[in-house]
Formats: C-alpha cells, structure tokens, sequence
C-alpha cells in the first residue's frame, strides 16, 4: 500500500518554495515527499488522510506535515462538480528538514524548532490564535519571494514552535512497512469507498477493487493501515455526520442514513465511541 513518492517542485535559485494554488478540487492522491510541508486551507472543505487518521478539512485550518508522511485530501463531491465560481484554495509551502543544517538545528537556542519539526513526523494541526499570527506571515512571503525569505520562514517556524493549541494528527507512520509495488491500490481503495461509504460495501467488493481476494485483503488492509477496514469506513462515515450535524439541514435520525448506517442505535454507538459525546452533543457544542 505504498503512497505516490511526488517530486515537489523548486523554484530556482531558492533554497524553499511557497505557492499559492486555485484549483477545482485538491491533489486527491495519498503521496508524500521528503520536504516538510506547511498548508493553509484558504477555501476548501472535505475530507483528509495524513498518516493513519482521518478527519474533516475546513476554511482556514493550518497544518504542518512532516517529511515522508502520507498525505491525502479529497474535497467535497461539489467541487467536482465544475462549477464555474467553486475553486478550492491553499498557500503551501515546502522546505527540507536539513534545509538549515543540521548544526543549526542542534544549537541549544533551536531546541523548540527541532521538537516541532519531531512533532510534525506525525503531521500538526495548529488551532487559536498563533494562525493570526503565521497566516499574515505567510502572506508576505508570497508577495516578496526574494526579499527576506529566509528571516520570514524562521519567523513562521519560531511561532508554530512556541504554539499551544495543537493537536497531533496521526501515530507514528513507517514507510518501510510499505509495498513498494502497489503504488496505486490505496488510492483505488480510498476513491471507491468516498464515493460509496453512504450504501453498504462488501469486502468482497473492496476486495475486488484492490484486486486481491477478500481474505488477503482484510489481513493487507489492516497491516498496512493499523485499522480494520469496517473502522475505517466507520470513521469515514462519523466524519460525513459531523460534517452534516455542522450544517443542521437534517434531524439527526435523518443524518444516520445519509452517512450510511443502518441502524440509528448503532450510529448513536459508533458516534461516541469516536467523538467521545453523542451527536447531539456534539451539534449543540458547536452550534455557532
């Protein structure tokens, strides 16, 4: 289940790169890179895979993605949908991990940007008020490419090391426990269950997506992923209800089926086994 290994592209006579892009929907392949990888959601919403978890993505949510950590975002099925004034947008930015040096990164003075870029192995999301203060940061440095570039990186990443509110997205992930020959079988995995996890999947027709027989896949899936398939379309369709409770468009009972249960008691079940409190608890604490 190896992920697409993406060549980031540099810009010439530039030690990091930053770029802005207005595409119709994100990369929706699980790849990774050897650069670390810092990503502002302008606009955008749908789901994400780093590493071993998944959660909804949202307007304006900053992360930071370690080197050689899967990633994966797959936008809203609107977005797909060719509307001419739906774009989605992100500021991203790439350096390496040596890009300083690593005599630089053992001064005793860099110790809180060395536990972030050890921190970021996992993958980051940065929540609160240390995004009013990078976004504004990361704005300038796209508006002056060659002026102070390096001063502006080492400020974004002295903020993001001092940050409070963050939240560790995924275990540790180890690229070498990868198939080194099945390149594009999780990504088959992963489009065919966000387009079907609203009805019933069968493994043995997952398994014939990945071409393997349901018994293999079962044992390849979860020694790949850490989690048994029906965990992890159950934690696809919690996302899609939390996504829907956000909206408060449907009753509750309604947003059970429309997230592909089944059964109203096993959703309300399976709901706080992964959120912790009940859907309606959870609409009510967020309810804005």
């Amino acid at each position: 289940m190896k992920p697409q290994l993406i060549k980031v592209p540099k810009a010439t006579q530039n030690s990091f790169s930053i770029r802005r892009d207005v595409v119709l929907y994100f990369y929706d392949r699980w790849h990774y890179h050897p650069e670390m990888e810092l990503v502002l959601i302008e606009q955008g919403s749908g789901r994400q895979f780093i590493g071993d978890n998944i959660q909804n993505f949202h307007n304006g949510d900053l992360l930071l993605i370690g080197p050689n950590l899967p990633h994966y975002w797959r936008c809203d099925d609107k977005y797909f949908e060719g509307h001419e004034n739906l774009h989605a947008q992100a500021t991203v930015l790439h350096f390496l991990p040596d890009l300083f040096g690593t005599t630089f990164l053992e001064l005793p003075e860099n110790k809180p940007l060395r536990d972030l870029f050890q921190k970021a192995a996992s993958g980051l999301k940065f929540n609160g008020k240390i995004k009013e203060q990078v976004i504004p940061l990361m704005q300038q440095l796209l508006r002056n490419p060659k002026e102070n570039r390096i001063i502006l990186l080492l400020q974004i990443l002295n903020k993001l090391a001092f940050a409070s509110d963050t939240v560790q997205l995924s275990n540790d992930f180890n690229l070498k426990s990868l198939d080194p020959f099945d390149t594009d079988r999780i990504n088959a995995i992963y489009s065919y269950t966000l387009q079907n996890f609203q009805k019933k999947i069968s493994i043995a027709e997952i398994a014939d997506i990945a071409n393997i027989s349901p018994h293999s896949f079962c044992r390849y899936f979860k020694s790949r992923s850490r989690k048994t398939y029906s965990q992890f379309l159950i934690e696809l369709r919690i996302g899609h209800a939390c996504k829907l409770l956000l909206e408060e468009k449907w009753p509750v009972a309604q947003i059970c089926f429309e997230s592909g249960f089944n059964n109203f008691a096993n959703f309300n079940k399976c709901f706080k086994n992964i959120m912790g409190i009940s859907p309606l608890q959870y609409q009510k604490n967020n309810r804005y």
